[in-house]
């Protein structure tokens, strides 16, 4: 039986408590009837309007932080998708009937993140209880020591916010030095003979988890081989632990490579030394072994995305036939597995981090597949203009939530 049709419009302006729809630009979108009763202000005086030139602070309260703070939550939830509840605020409005005097006000926000169908943010839910009303009424009715109560409440709260914008700032610092760790780490490309490769890096947008993915393309070239190696893992983790991990694991990958007689031996190197390191359990890694002669690829994987190989004609295969669990998942150690596949000269083999094709509430499938359409569409560009529109196809409008490495390799 099919239940009721539901006007969302109707039950948004229904609602007993005060709403606001902002775009991520802090635009005003929409507002209930009760957010327009508790504002006094017209709808007309809201909707299509900047949030902080409707509502300003104090220029009169020198020591006045509600903008300062209610915008640092808004741009946060915007960038995170998360929800965030903030400390009470003191937020003065200015009377919307007498211009110039404004009256002191105590608020209580949490913003929201309205989500679209692709997992990014498309609005900001801003809803607001007015606690003024309470803390003078507590004040009347205590008299003195209640109003110091109130007042060592409202002076904790804001204590808090400073605690936690402190903290922010200090995960900020930390994630712009591991930035710079991360950056110095990653080897630039090689040149390959007459083979032309592209490598990327791309953090996430505005978060911590950043700084433990990592790509490596290693010439085989003098070691009985006509080859390269390419290379990508992802440490668990962030910040500098996770930069300090993947330099790590990405020099031993790198030096396994040009010795062992294929990427399964590299990875089961890798995967013995990784329990020696603290951080580096649970790390994910593909390697593909390019032979230029044979023109076949050599695979493995430990628990990572397959790499892709577009061939001329536009057909994309992933190389998921040779997968494994990450590297420390095994209590003992057992050979990993690898397989073969040939190429035709001029096919691409792209090799990637999982934040290239994740994204919130959606199928990893839905990601490859929207991978392998991109490939196929750019697969006759050089590497670099190709790379370029891998990222610009798959990352989404609110940027990436997880740090990404990519290489692009044409055959």
């Amino acid at each position: 039986m099919d239940g009721p049709v539901i006007d969302y419009q109707a039950v948004f302006q229904a609602l007993p408590g005060a709403v606001a729809l902002l775009t991520t630009d802090l635009v005003y979108a929409d507002v209930n009837e009760a957010y327009l009763l508790l504002s006094g202000r017209a709808r007309e005086q809201l909707v299509g309007r900047y949030l902080f030139d409707v509502f300003p602070d104090n220029p009169n309260d020198p020591a006045a932080t509600g903008v300062r703070n209610l915008h640092a939550s808004l741009r946060r939830v915007a960038t995170t998708g998360e929800r965030d509840t903030m400390a009470l605020q003191r937020y003065d409005v200015e009377d919307p009937a007498r211009t110039g005097r404004w009256q002191e006000r105590y608020w209580s926000p949490v913003n929201t993140p309205v989500l679209a169908p692709d997992g990014t943010v498309a609005l900001l839910l801003h809803r607001v209880e007015e606690v003024t009303d309470l803390i003078k009424a507590r004040g009347t009715r205590g008299g003195d020591s209640t109003r110091v109560l109130e007042a060592e409440l409202y002076t904790r709260a804001r204590e808090l916010q400073d605690v936690n914008e402190r903290l922010r700032q200090a995960h900020a610092r930390e994630r712009e030095v591991a930035l710079h760790l991360q950056e110095a780490m990653l080897p630039a490309p090689r040149p390959l003979g007459h083979h032309r490769a592209a490598v990327r890096y791309r953090p996430a947008t505005g978060a911590l988890n950043v700084c433990g993915d990592w790509y490596d393309l290693a010439d085989l070239t003098g070691t009985g081989h006509t080859a390269v190696a390419v290379a990508v893992g992802d440490v668990v983790g962030h910040g500098l632990i996770a930069a300090g991990v993947m330099g790590q694991l990405r020099s031993a990958l790198s030096a396994a490579s040009r010795v062992a007689t294929g990427p399964a031996q590299a990875l089961e190197v890798l995967g013995l030394y990784a329990r020696s390191v603290d951080g580096a359990e649970n790390t994910t890694a593909a390697s593909v072994f390019v032979d230029w002669t044979d023109r076949t690829l050599t695979y493995s994987s430990a628990g990572h995305p397959p790499p892709a190989l577009c061939r001329p004609d536009g057909t994309v295969a992933f190389l998921d036939q040779a997968t494994d669990p990450p590297l420390g998942a095994r209590p003992e150690h057992v050979p990993r597995p690898q397989a073969r596949t040939a190429f035709t000269e001029g096919s691409v083999l792209a090799l990637y981090t999982d934040g290239l094709i994740e994204r919130r509430r959606e199928d990893i499938d839905t990601g490859l597949d929207r991978l392998a359409r991109s490939l196929a569409r750019h697969r006759h560009a050089d590497p670099d203009t190709l790379a370029d529109a891998l990222l610009t196809d798959l990352i989404p409008p609110a940027g990436l939530t997880d740090d990404t490495a990519l290489i692009v390799l044409r055959l």
